[in-house]
């Protein structure tokens, strides 16, 4: 397998130049807080308003209301911009960053740059009909004193905006395309063109070794199970920082079966482990001063003669026995095992784990932010901070001991799901008991955040790429 059939290349490229190009086809693009062009204007963030002064073409870009201004709305309406680039055919602008907004704030910039590279992704590889060719758009950006941070900010948000992209790509392939075996294809090429290391253990080392959790959930499928362990080394012999994701790269919910309105998309249960790889290939090729690990279990939960069934009683990784209540509560039964596995091997210096888990946290919270919770306040603070920056905003919730009283089992050590209430709490808590008290611990519950059935400011319907900013922003702050 080939690394550049396996990598969605940027539709958006970004370039500074000390002064833009005469030949430029006669395109300027530029941000306005108040409008005083005497043209139609949206106030709506991300519409795009033109006019015409002599030869000259200029293009407009609503920030909305002055008052909301913030970072982040850049970022949106920038990528909201790339999109309409794209879908009019334009592919050579013209962005002149003089303002002072630009250059008085770092925020504002790697805002702006971000979404120019974020929101130009779109998912055509299967259309065969009127399918148009595939384009670049080039955004020339003037650089200029008061921007002494430009260049290296437009190869963070081309490394960024890839990783990104890469995500998304990888998350909308279906069930029949991408299996654990595809995924560890692909993470293998992956791994060698960046220079990361990566271990694989397949599905008859994870039953030997006492990984119950994983090799149950996967067992049904004819495409055994595996993990994947993918290691960044950036800063010697330091403790890593361990990441694990989840990959069901489809989840029918076992002999507890979806319906069939749930069923639908469950391609994109494996959106925590690809967004894992990706902050490592992002780390590498920004060449942080970081130790990376990231720990991806990968199955499908399907099922057949050898699937795993409700009643039955797992041992984990952990040692923990397991009532299986619901075949369908399977994502916390291959993060547990995980979380258990890079504990023992990797002596982490924290865990974050990120995973399509419980569709309770989008009735807690809306498709507006990921549920976190936590054992440590400051690793919990640190995410909740930079989510605010990045856009890609969380909310914790509490974990108190009580919640474990929800999924004690008469059976067991505990169940692998409880009642309707308090489902993400319940996930986590779940989680809980495989980390060591000793560790800083962060789950991020992304089912609400890691699609939309929507189009957004920032991107187009389906995956979002949502974590892989967040995560790698984390790392800079805690490493």
């Amino acid at each position: 397998m080939k690394i550049n059939e396996i990598i969605t290349e940027a539709r958006i490229k970004l370039e500074a130049l000390e002064s833009l190009p005469a030949e430029l086809p006669e395109l300027v693009f530029e941000y306005a807080e108040n409008l005083d062009m005497t043209v139609a204007t949206d106030k709506k963030l991300g519409s795009v308003s033109v006019s015409s002064e002599g030869n000259t073409r200029r293009y407009v870009v609503s920030l909305g209301e002055k008052e909301k201004v913030q970072p982040d709305t850049y970022r949106k309406a920038s990528a909201s911009f790339a999109r309409w680039c794209i879908s009019h055919n334009l592919q050579k602008i013209g962005c002149d960053l003089t303002q002072p907004q630009f250059s008085g704030d770092d925020q504002i910039l790697r805002a702006l740059l971000e979404g120019f590279c974020i929101g130009g992704f779109k998912f055509d590889r299967y259309i065969t009909r009127n399918k148009k060719e595939r384009q670049k758009v080039w955004i020339y950006i003037k650089s200029h004193a008061a921007l002494p941070k430009l260049d290296s900010e437009i190869k963070r948000a081309s490394i960024l905006g890839e990783a990104v992209d890469l995500a998304r790509d990888w998350i909308h392939e279906p069930g029949n395309v991408v299996n654990p075996q595809l995924m560890e294809e692909r993470i293998r090429v992956l791994a060698e063109a960046y220079g990361l290391g990566c271990q694989i253990i397949e599905y008859p080392e994870l039953v030997s070794m006492g990984s119950g959790g994983i090799a149950a959930v996967g067992q049904g499928s004819s495409v055994k199970p595996r993990l994947i362990i993918v290691k960044y080394h950036g800063n010697g012999n330091a403790s890593p920082i361990s990441l694990v994701g989840k990959a069901i790269t489809f989840d029918s919910g076992g002999y507890s079966l979806k319906g069939a309105e749930s069923i639908q998309g469950m391609k994109f249960d494996k959106a925590g482990g690809i967004s894992v790889l990706a902050v490592l290939i992002a780390a590498s090729r920004l060449q942080m001063k970081v130790n990376l690990v990231a720990v991806i279990p990968t199955a499908e939960n399907l099922i057949s003669g050898e699937a795993y069934r409700p009643d039955d009683i797992l041992t984990l990784l952990s040692g923990h026995t397991v009532e299986i209540v619901s075949t369908d509560a399977e994502g916390r039964l291959i993060l547990a095992d995980a979380i258990a596995y890079t504990q023992k091997e990797h002596g982490p210096k924290a865990i974050v784990d990120m995973a399509t888990l419980t569709g309770g946290v989008k009735i807690a919270l809306g498709t507006f932010r990921a549920g976190l919770l936590s054992n440590s306040d400051e690793l919990a603070d640190a995410i909740c901070a930079v989510g605010e920056t990045t856009g890609e905003r969380v909310w914790r919730l509490p974990m108190d001991e009580e919640y474990f009283d929800l999924i004690k089992s008469d059976e067991a050590d505990m169940k692998n799901s409880g009642p309707r209430e308090a489902q993400t709490i319940v996930g986590a808590t779940f989680l809980k008991q495989s980390v060591s008290d000793k560790i800083p611990w962060a789950h991020l519950d992304i089912a609400a955040v890691a699609d939309t059935d929507k189009e957004k400011p920032w991107c187009g319907k389906g995956p979002t790429g949502f974590g892989i900013r967040l995560l790698l922003e984390t790392i800079e702050r805690i490493k």
